[in-house]
């Protein structure tokens, strides 16, 4: 089914260029964007492997940080709520807006492409381990209290498997914004990467080749979800066996 929307889409795309004069430099048929990719591919491959390092290095540091970090927010009261608000404040803070700093700070090149990464699939992940953590029932750490179970070994055996589909849910969402990040300072602050190649297209208006930079995003975010959703499955099958169960619509 998703190859044959894909496909109903291109065409649908292919046959709205053939029917109405729509100008190459304004939208591009498929037919002349796999074209550009024959004709330029070996710096297509090239700026998406320096965009594709730059995520992945970005988006792991994150899931680390993300990880500790709620941990740390959810299995205590008080410091959940100290500093959720400054995270949320910090996590407004438009990161084009950081890219400028950090140029001044690292330069340009990769450095400031995996911190943008790094900030922009930072927060999703805290979140969501924190909320999973903090909402483990009360009357099951009282139980588990009784039993004789520390802090520690309630939040290692009871909150962070609750938190693990809640995890893996942000690693779906932080892997795709992460190339956000990374392309968005390659455009202000990069001469490699796809977000570097694109503005120089875009400078002389192939516009072709624009459409083959995005598509190249396109299947390296498609790529490393599947990867997470593959892990996901072998790692919390438990969290959705009933789904495909008996009585499921």
């Amino acid at each position: 089914m998703p190859w044959m929307v894909i496909a109903g889409f291109i065409l649908v795309w292919e046959l709205i260029c053939l029917i109405f004069p729509i100008k190459t430099f304004i939208l591009p048929a498929p037919h002349v964007i796999v074209q550009s990719m024959i004709t330029w591919w070996p710096q297509i491959l090239e700026n998406s492997g320096q965009t594709l390092f730059t995520t992945v290095v970005g988006f792991l540091i994150a899931v680390a940080f993300g990880l500790v970090g709620g941990v740390l927010i959810g299995s205590s009261t008080l410091i959940y709520n100290g500093f959720y608000p400054l995270l949320i404040g910090f996590n407004a803070i438009p990161k084009v807006a950081i890219v400028p700093i950090l140029v001044l700070w690292f330069g340009i090149g990769t450095v400031p492409a995996i911190i943008t990464a790094f900030i922009i699939s930072f927060f999703p992940i805290l979140v969501n381990v924190a909320t999973g953590i903090a909402t483990v029932e009360p009357e099951l750490k009282d139980v588990l209290r009784a039993l004789g179970a520390s802090n520690r070994q309630i939040i290692m055996k009871v909150g962070l498997p609750r938190s693990m589909p809640y995890f893996f849910a942000s690693l779906k969402v932080a892997i795709t914004v992460a190339f956000v990040g990374s392309i968005m300072s390659e455009t202000v602050a990069a001469n490699v990467g796809i977000g570097a190649l694109m503005m120089a297209a875009q400078g002389r208006f192939e516009v072709p080749l624009v459409f083959a930079g995005l598509i190249a995003t396109a299947v390296m975010g498609i790529m490393l979800y599947v990867i997470a959703e593959t892990i996901e499955r072998r790692v919390i099958g438990w969290a959705t066996r009933g789904i495909n169960g008996p009585g499921s619509v």
